[in-house]
């Protein structure tokens, strides 16, 4: 099939940031990677014109399609599958809890310039532990910007650019792995960057066992508010006490001049209960 013959006759709209994927190889791989099995729920967030859409209907049991572009609507709508639903609406409106019964796998080629929020709508912040949507879902299939997956999957010993409150949100709910680079030229029309399949398996539990969720997602957030700053002078910006901060990082051994994108995730939940001891 010639994506690119189709895709070229429709008016892509740059305020939604669409570039339909046209790469026939990459759609299948996003199937495999998928797993999608004959007794699955999929929701295809930002489907498009359906070229994945149309792939997804003959593997799973039913596909639930979010898509806001009305003109993209009427291409899918064309595809008359009894297993798909479409819906017309902003994936950030939308309460997944409430599209079916079942547990989904998610399927998504976003726009890259909401792909944080798109992240944070589907897993829920570090300290929701009851998120009704990530309760729905099992896996995550995201085409995102090349460089945004390497912050996803980035650690301490990454370069201090990738490593971030995005990684701390990707991996305190997820395990996550970049499963294939796709180049620009799969897309039409061609964004200006590389893009990246990544799979994120949901946790059933948060990646550390703490004592107070919220405290933490305050410690992080502190410690990469301000990146140039050294992770004492960045803390007490953020509200905690001197005194506190010197005993914790004196108790775990920390460098009063390390930076928070030298802390692993592990140390950051150390931190935070000690914040919380010394207090």
């Amino acid at each position: 099939m010639n994506y690119f013959e189709q895709a070229k006759y429709f008016r892509t709209k740059k305020r939604l940031g669409q570039n339909f994927l046209i790469n026939g190889e990459v759609i299948q791989n996003i199937l495999e990677y998928s797993d999608i099995q004959p007794t699955d729920t999929v929701l295809e967030i930002g489907p498009g014109v359906g070229f994945v859409t149309e792939q997804l209907i003959k593997k799973a049991k039913k596909v639930i399609a979010v898509e806001l572009d009305e003109e993209a609507i009427k291409e899918l709508e064309k595809l008359n599958a009894p297993n798909l639903t479409i819906i017309h609406k902003d994936i950030l409106k939308t309460d997944l809890s409430e599209l079916c019964d079942e547990k989904i796998k998610v399927v998504a080629n976003i726009p890259y310039y909401i792909t944080s929020p798109i992240l944070a709508h589907l897993l829920g912040e570090i300290d929701d532990l009851n998120n009704k949507n990530r309760n729905k879902i099992t896996d995550i299939l995201l085409m995102v910007q090349e460089e945004v997956a390497r912050r996803m999957v980035a650690t301490e010993k990454s370069p201090s650019k990738q490593y971030g409150l995005l990684t701390l949100l990707s991996q305190f709910w997820a395990n996550v792995a970049i499963k294939e680079l796709v180049g620009r030229r799969s897309f039409f029309p061609a964004p200006k960057v590389n893009s990246a399949l990544v799979y994120l398996k949901v946790r059933e539990k948060p990646l550390l066992e703490l004592s107070d969720y919220s405290h933490f997602r305050k410690t992080v957030k502190a410690a990469f508010s301000q990146r140039r700053k050294n992770i004492k002078n960045c803390l007490l910006s953020g509200g905690f006490s001197k005194e506190a901060i010197q005993k914790s990082m004196a108790e775990l051994g920390l460098d009063e001049n390390t930076r928070g994108e030298k802390l692993s995730v592990e140390m950051f939940g150390k931190l935070s209960e000690a914040l919380i001891r010394n207090a």
